[in-house]
């Protein structure tokens, strides 16, 4: 296949973050998705349904003063703090802009600071979510130091995601991020209730990206790159289908200045090819027919709103990422910057 059109893509996990930056990078996103599911991860968190429908205003002023003319929906999440409450999940119910609530691990990664140590220390939390059909966003990785930072998602699974299904079996649960052939099995054996969210740099690239010619830091992002056995996992899971399996960036920009540090931020940025990569992805892994799936409905089934009706087209002819991008007053280094990506759209 030279040219796939599908309905236009959902990114289920998405960074904006906020003031010059969200408006820096806010034309990237809606110019390729139609909706965009947004990470509540700033300072202070995104913990409440009033502080979601001031960021979510925030995010639409951004981009009604960017270039593109797409539809575009910003869909908000909670951060789950200490301090939420039962209170808080049946407000989110209510409002139609909230999606769900993240579960930080505390310290796990950036912003995580406000997170929760123990997720079953919100027990009663968690059954108000059950009951009310909120899903639940995880980050899924352990925090303790002693645990090797390549073996954190697998623990992670082990000691707190399956507790947590059969503990609350009718829960909702997105894993975001997988990064592992653990959590691709974990997800596609756990039934129609779990959920997984698959990037483009844990799907494209392994954990040798890193060290390419000396530390590459702008392929450092967590959950970190793994072996090649986990990606190749990973991309089996989407050549099967599942539509427990869909799209989520996780497109997380930082400054150059930031990443180029002496202790360099984590996060990835690929949303000026958000949908592009994946063709790349897919063609790549011989399952193209499958993108439109992965990449536009799957995510829309398991939240339930509708899919776009608008459609996107791409095209297998390449071109070159630009070195940088401006970034408020520094510069955002993208994903495969100065390389080349497979597949552009074309309308």
């Amino acid at each position: 296949m030279q040219q796939i059109t599908l309905r236009r893509p959902i990114d289920a996990h998405l960074h904006l973050r906020d003031g010059a930056a969200l408006h820096a990078v806010i034309g990237d996103t809606a110019c390729r998705f139609a909706k965009a599911i947004v990470m509540p991860n700033l300072k202070p968190p995104v913990a409440t349904v009033a502080q979601a429908l001031s960021y979510r205003e925030r995010i639409m002023s951004a981009y009604a003063h960017s270039s593109t003319q797409a539809p575009f929906e910003p869909l908000m999440t909670l951060y789950m703090t200490p301090q939420t409450s039962v209170d808080d999940i049946s407000q989110a119910h209510a409002c139609d802009h909230i999606v769900g609530v993240k579960f930080y691990p505390a310290g796990a990664t950036t912003h995580s600071e406000a997170g929760v140590h123990d997720l079953f220390s919100k027990a009663a939390v968690l059954e108000r979510m059950e009951e009310l059909d909120v899903p639940l966003l995880v980050h899924g990785e352990v925090t303790d130091p002693a645990v090797d930072v390549f073996d954190r998602e697998a623990r992670f699974i082990e000691s707190q995601l399956q507790p947590l299904v059969q503990r609350f079996p009718n829960l909702r649960v997105v894993f975001e991020h997988i990064t592992t052939k653990d959590a691709a099995e974990f997800v596609s054996a756990a039934g129609h209730k779990v959920a997984a969210t698959l990037t483009p740099q844990h799907l494209l690239v392994n954990r040798n990206a890193l060290f390419e010619g000396g530390l590459r830091v702008h392929h450092y992002c967590l959950p970190v790159l793994k072996r090649e056995v986990h990606r190749l996992a990973l991309v089996e899971a989407i050549k099967s289908g599942s539509p427990q399996f869909f799209l989520g960036t996780d497109s997380a920009p930082h400054g150059q200045k930031t990443k180029e540090a002496a202790c360099g931020c984590a996060g990835i940025y690929s949303a000026h090819a958000g949908i592009e990569l994946y063709a790349e992805c897919f063609d790549g892994a011989e399952c193209l027919p499958h993108l439109e799936a992965f990449a536009s409905l799957n995510a829309a089934r398991f939240y339930g709103f509708e899919p776009a009706t608008e459609t996107i087209t791409l095209e297998k002819s390449a071109w070159t990422v630009p070195a940088a991008l401006p970034f408020g007053d520094d510069q955002l280094i993208p994903f495969r910057a100065s390389g080349t990506i497979a597949w552009r759209i074309v309308a």
